[in-house]
């Protein structure tokens, strides 16, 4: 397999990522200068800090729904912290008696609030503390409402201008995963057709665990893709609602991981197995290498993009899974037959037998999701 189509692809993320940057520091400008013109007027001094802020956060929020929870979380903790500081004033004056209770009650406000939402009802308590003594009403509505109105601009900048979305990354990482998986797979079956299980277990049991890096990151980035499609303007306008973030096959690769790791690592407890019988034996290894031979084409296929001519992806995986039924087949009839005389290597020949069967279940939910992608 060349490299040519990851790069490629890889190249187009990078590419997006500089523009997305450009928009990003276009919305922030948009955003700040927006909320300066319509706070400023009526704010004290004619200087909106509060509201400027306020809107930034919103802004630079990643997905449209992440501005609006952020929002109503930043306004009530500062509300909460306004009124926190004006009940303080009353009765104990701007003193550091106050200070200390504001940062007590901030720390016991409950277990269902954050540190950060703690810390912002602590903070803005604090910094109105001073202005509550000689303005209370005054010192409350007007920085109140001015996060409001910062949150509101910030909001609308994010939902209106470009908002984000996240599919191409969600794309990328579940393919990275999907052939990272399947190139393993095919190693692990080249190696057992070429007697190199005693030199290459530990490596291939090495790689099966470093998957847990690109499984997290995908799972990342699909939450992240499925998030964004959440009140996205751009969904409604170009009727991209449908459209996929992966997440269905995500869940399918994650089950197929487990298999790969747990195949890994009965060949690795094997090939250092000092028992004599408890080897296996090279018929049923060069089986189970085009087992897993074809298991690996067919996950790698689920991650190349469907090409211009010949079959898509789906009916290309389809095929080698029928390939790898075929195979386990074969191996089942030499396992009940007897054929296989390594009598102390019966718990292994099971245990690769039962993640073979588990993988290939695996692999029909991926051409299950598949054509249904393709049909919708």
């Amino acid at each position: 397999m060349t490299t040519a189509g990851p790069l490629r692809r890889l190249a187009g993320l990078l590419r997006t990522k500089r523009a997305d940057h450009v928009v990003h520091g276009a919305k922030t400008l948009i955003a700040a200068l927006l909320t300066w013109g319509v706070v400023a007027p009526w704010s004290p001094d004619g200087r909106p800090y509060l509201a400027v802020a306020t809107a930034l956060l919103m802004v630079n929020a990643s997905t449209v729904y992440q501005s609006v929870t952020k929002a109503a979380q930043n306004v009530v903790a500062r509300v909460g912290g306004l009124l926190l500081a004006l009940a303080t004033a009353r009765l104990l004056g701007p003193t550091a008696g106050a200070v200390a209770v504001i940062a007590v009650i901030a720390v016991l406000a409950g277990p269902r609030r954050t540190a950060d939402d703690r810390l912002q009802i602590a903070s803005s308590a604090v910094i109105a503390l001073a202005a509550t003594a000689t303005d209370p009403m005054g010192s409350l509505v007007s920085p109140a409402l001015q996060t409001l109105t910062g949150a509101a601009v910030g909001i609308a900048v994010n939902a209106l201008v470009l908002p984000p979305l996240y599919l191409n990354e969600s794309d990328f990482a579940v393919r990275d995963l999907a052939r990272s998986m399947g190139t393993l797979l095919q190693d692990m079956g080249t190696g057992l057709s070429r007697r190199q299980l005693a030199s290459k277990a530990r490596n291939w049991l090495h790689r099966a665990r470093s998957l847990d890096k690109r499984l997290t990151r995908a799972e990342e980035q699909v939450r992240q893709a499925t998030e964004s499609l959440r009140w996205n303007t751009r969904c409604v306008a170009h009727t991209r609602r449908k459209e996929t973030t992966f997440d269905d096959t995500f869940r399918v690769l994650r089950g197929v991981s487990i298999q790969v790791r747990g195949i890994a690592r009965t060949l690795a407890d094997s090939a250092h197995d000092n028992h004599a019988d408890h080897h296996l034996g090279q018929q049923f290894l060069d089986q189970y290498a085009e087992t897993l031979r074809l298991a690996g084409a067919a996950v790698q296929a689920f991650a190349e993009p469907a090409p211009a001519t010949g079959s898509p992806p789906h009916e290309r995986l389809r095929g080698a899974i029928d390939g790898t039924l075929a195979w386990h087949d074969t191996m089942t009839d030499m396992i009940t037959r007897g054929t296989l005389t390594k009598p102390g290597a019966w718990h292994t020949y099971g245990s690769l037998m039962t993640d073979a069967e588990r993988l290939l279940a695996d692999l029909q939910l991926v051409v299950q999701v598949a054509t249904a992608r393709v049909e919708h």
